[in-house]
C-alpha cells in the first residue's frame, strides 16, 4: 500500500515551466515521469533543493528522442545505465530510466531497464531517498519514506547488508544522510551492517570517500554521527589520525560557530579531530587525495605556531608577515573554541576567548605589506650585484620588520651603504 502526500504548497521549484515542460513531454503514450529522490525529501524537510532528478518509465533512447524533438538538450551523461542529462531553460535535469539490478558491483552494477514504481524504488539506498513526485506536487511512497522523513529515521531499504554489498559507498552516505536528517542513534540493522562490513571502504577510490566526509562535515552539526561512526570503526578505518585523538571537540566546534555567526567549515571541523602534526597531516592529505589547496591548508595548520593571546598587534603584525596568515587563522579559530569550551568552569578562560577574538579579528583584516625597496634600488645605492644584495635585503628587511613597518624608503636607503660594507 504506497502512502502519498502532496507537496504542491510547498515546492515553488515544482511551478518551473521548464520542469513542467518536461514531464509533460516524458509523460504522453503510456510512459510516466515523476520526480525523484533530494528534491522530494528536501521539500518534505522544509530544506532548501538544488538538484531535481527524474524517473520515468521511458527507455534511454526514448527519453533522447522526445526531448530532442522538443529542441531541448540531451547529453547521455549515463545512458548505459539509463541516466540523460537534459537541459531545459538553462536549468539540467538527470533523467533515468527505471531500473532493476540484475548483477551489482558498486557503481559497476548491471541494470534492467523496467516500468516498475516498486521495483525501482526497492533497488535504492534508503527510504528517504526513494520518493516520487508526479507535476501536481502528489507524493508516492512505496518504501515508508514519509514515515522515516517524519520521525528523522535513516533506513535501509530491504536488507542493509545487500545495500551496502551493492556499492560500499553507502555506509559513508549512511553517516552523511543520519548528520543531516536523523536524530538520536541510527536505526540499529544499519549500524550493524556498517560495522560488520566497513572493511569494504577499502575498495572505493580515495575521492570518493573524501568527497561524502566533506558533505558530512559540512551537515549543521555532525558530531553525533561522528560518534556512531567511531563506536561502528567506521571513522577509524577512513581517518585513523582521529584515533586516541578524540572526536569530543567537534561540540565546541559547531558550539562556537553558531554563537560567533561562523560560517560552516568542514576543513576546520576536521581540522578540530586530528592531531596539528605535520607528518600525519600529510599522510593524511595523500591517503585521501586532498586537492593541492585542501593539503596546503592543513600543512600550514599544522605547521602554524599559535601567537599568545597576550601578543600586542605590532607583534602579531610581524609574526603573520612572516607566516601563513590562513595557518594562523585556523589557529586562533580552533583556540577560541577551547578557551570558550573551558569557560564554561573557568573565568580566565573566558578573557582569554575574548583576547583570542580580538586577534583572529585583526588576522582577519591584516593585509601583508610590500617592502618599500626593489633589487633595482638596493644595486644601484650599494654597487653591489648578485648573492650580496640578497644579503642586504634580508637584512634590511629584518630592520624594517622589527620598527613595526615604520621605517620608510628614505630610512631603509639610507642604511644600505654600511650595511654594504659588512658583506
Amino acid at each position: 500500500m504506497s502512502d502519498t502526500v502532496s507537496i504542491a504548497g510547498e515546492a515553488e521549484w515544482l511551478k518551473e515551466p521548464s520542469l513542467q515542460s518536461l514531464l509533460s513531454i516524458l509523460s504522453v503514450d503510456g510512459e510516466e515521469a515523476r520526480i525523484v529522490g533530494g528534491a522530494v525529501r528536501n521539500t518534505l524537510l522544509g530544506q532548501p533543493v538544488s538538484d531535481i532528478d527524474i524517473a520515468t518509465t521511458c527507455l534511454p533512447q526514448m527519453i533522447l528522442e522526445r526531448t530532442q524533438k522538443a529542441g531541448l538538450k540531451a547529453i547521455p551523461t549515463g545512458i548505459d545505465h539509463g541516466t540523460i542529462t537534459v537541459v531545459s531553460d538553462g536549468n539540467p535535469y538527470e533523467i533515468t530510466s527505471l531500473r532493476a539490478d540484475v548483477n551489482t558491483n558498486g557503481r559497476h552494477a548491471e541494470v534492467a531497464f523496467g516500468r516498475d514504481w516498486l521495483v525501482d524504488a526497492q533497488r535504492r539506498d534508503f527510504s528517504i531517498n526513494a520518493l516520487y513526485a508526479d507535476a501536481d506536487g502528489t507524493v508516492l511512497d512505496l518504501v515508508g519514506g514519509i514515515a522515516d522523513i517524519e520521525s528523522q529515521t535513516l533506513r535501509f531499504i530491504g536488507d542493509p547488508e545487500q545495500r551496502i554489498r551493492e556499492d560500499y559507498l553507502r555506509i559513508m552516505r549512511f553517516f552523511r544522510f543520519f548528520a543531516w536528517y536523523g536524530k538520536g542513534r541510527p536505526e540499529s540493522e544499519g549500524l550493524k551492517a556498517c560495522a560488520r562490513l566497513k572493511d569494504g571502504l577499502e575498495q572505493l577510490s580515495a575521492e570518493r570517500i573524501w568527497s561524502e566526509l566533506k558533505k558530512l562535515l559540512a551537515a549543521p552539526d555532525p558530531s553525533r554521527a561522528l560518534l556512531w561512526m567511531r563506536q561502528a570503526g567506521v571513522l577509524t578505518a577512513i581517518l585513523p589520525e582521529s584515533e586516541k585523538w578524540g572526536i569530543d571537540s567537534i561540540h565546541g566546534v559547531v558550539n562556537t560557530e553558531q554563537d560567533l555567526r561562523w560560517e560552516v567549515d568542514p576543513m576546520l571541523r576536521l581540522a578540530s579531530i586530528i592531531p596539528p602534526d605535520a607528518n600525519r597531516v600529510a599522510a593524511m592529505a595523500a591517503r585521501l587525495k586532498l586537492s593541492n589547496s585542501e593539503r596546503e591548508r592543513f600543512e600550514h595548520w599544522a605547521n602554524a605556531v599559535l601567537p599568545s593571546a597576550e601578543i600586542s598587534e605590532t607583534g602579531l603584525a610581524k609574526k603573520l608577515y612572516r607566516s601563513n596568515i590562513r595557518g594562523i587563522e585556523d589557529r586562533l579559530r580552533l583556540a577560541i573554541v577551547s578557551a570558550r569550551t573551558q569557560a564554561l568552569n573557568d573565568n580566565k578562560a573566558m578573557m582569554r576567548a575574548g583576547h583570542l577574538s580580538k586577534l583572529l579579528a585583526f588576522t582577519e583584516n591584516y593585509q601583508r605589506p610590500n617592502f618599500p625597496l626593489s633589487g633595482g634600488d638596493l644595486v644601484a645605492q650599494s654597487g653591489l650585484e648578485g648573492p650580496a644584495i640578497g644579503q642586504i635585503q634580508r637584512q634590511l628587511e629584518e630592520e624594517w620588520v622589527n620598527s613595526g613597518f615604520a621605517l620608510g624608503r628614505d630610512a631603509l636607503l639610507a642604511r644600505i651603504p654600511e650595511i654594504a660594507a659588512t658583506v
